[in-house]
């Protein structure tokens, strides 16, 4: 009992100090980046370098805690990226669920004409499209690895999947209303939100699947809608759109993520999400199954053990003889007795 709670104390402490160093680099990494992009006069790669150096730091500073703990690890694993053959396949259906989440929140205000776009096409709009889409990428991957990675691991071993999944929802939801001014719709949606993407790291132990889901969730709303993400419209490049209508159905200026209707297409594609993982789920997540009981093979006779040694020994030592088989003879006579006499033929038939 006194182990299993220093142990706990322990990945507490590993927690905290995680959740420490996110904090701080990501005001490092943003501090950084705007000292290069200033001394280079590259203010439009300002988002991708602090995105890239808060990566760089959160995988060093996870790292460390881990040979504190004089765990062997990788940089993949404290990502939460572990080298598997459906890492790939994972992200596309974490892609596919995203963006049709996106879709079902999106598709009630273009049917009912609340959706009113405009297109932007100056010069470099492609340019600068390309890097926002990199930015959105990396800048997801960040995300879940805050939130669904190592500091979530620490967690679940202090208090179990459960409590680490509703602990950590909301956190997101917190840091949504402190950082984007969330209003408590979209704090609501944004603890949900946290909940769906938990669980598809509790389905497969990595977060390949979450990090397509973020990607094509964010990407879709932004880049492809036009829509606010989170309150904020820096992902609308190519197309900027505006939502009129009730905020149960728009979520007004905070975008679809402060609307109700969007807690509806995040438990429909809750729903999917478990459907699509199982395979997954039971190879990645369900303990090897060790067979029990004992041993059960018999051990062959020693005279059998003995005849085998000594058919052996008679190969090695070189081919057996060959041996002639005489036909077997009678048993009232013997082989070299002369024939019997003929026998004479039977009488004929009686003549009626």
């Amino acid at each position: 009992m006194v182990e299993r709670r220093s142990g706990r104390t322990l990945e507490l402490a590993r927690f905290g100090a995680a959740a420490a160093w996110a904090v701080s680099s990501r005001l490092l990494s943003a501090s950084s980046a705007r000292g290069i992009t200033n001394r280079f006069d590259i203010d439009a790669a300002r988002p991708l370098l602090s995105a890239l150096f808060l990566l760089f730091l959160l995988g060093v500073g996870f790292s460390l805690l881990e040979m504190i703990a004089k765990r062997p690890t990788s940089g993949r694993y404290v990502l939460g990226l572990p080298r598997r053959p459906s890492a790939g396949r994972e992200w596309q259906i974490g892609a596919a669920l995203g963006w049709g989440m996106v879709v079902v929140a999106v598709l009630p205000m273009a049917l009912a004409g609340r959706l009113h776009t405009s297109f932007w096409t100056g010069p470099g709009t492609l340019k600068f499209m390309a890097l926002n889409l990199l930015t959105l990428a990396v800048s997801s991957l960040i995300v879940e690895v805050v939130f669904r990675g190592y500091p979530f691991r620490c967690l679940i071993s202090v208090m179990g999947p459960t409590g680490a999944t509703l602990c950590m929802s909301v956190l997101f939801g917190l840091a949504q209303a402190v950082v984007n001014g969330a209003t408590r719709t979209g704090i609501f949606v944004a603890i949900w939100m946290g909940i769906v993407f938990s669980i598809a790291w509790l389905r497969t132990h990595g977060l390949w699947l979450g990090w397509g889901m973020r990607f094509a969730w964010t990407a879709s709303m932004g880049a492809l809608f036009g829509l606010p993400v989170s309150g904020s419209d820096n992902s609308a490049i190519l197309i900027q759109t505006v939502a009129r209508g009730r905020s149960w159905l728009t979520g007004g200026e905070y975008g679809p993520e402060g609307a109700w209707f969007t807690a509806v297409a995040l438990l429909l594609g809750l729903i999917v999400l478990v459907r699509v993982t199982r395979d997954y789920a039971w190879h990645y997540t369900h303990a090897p199954i060790i067979a029990g009981g004992y041993p059960m093979e018999a051990k062959p006779p020693a005279a059998h053990t003995a005849m085998e040694q000594q058919a052996q020994q008679a190969q090695q030592a070189g081919p057996a003889a060959l041996v002639q088989i005489l036909p077997t003879a009678p048993q009232s006579r013997s082989v070299n007795d002369p024939p019997p006499p003929p026998k004479p033929p039977p009488p004929p038939f009686p003549e009626e």
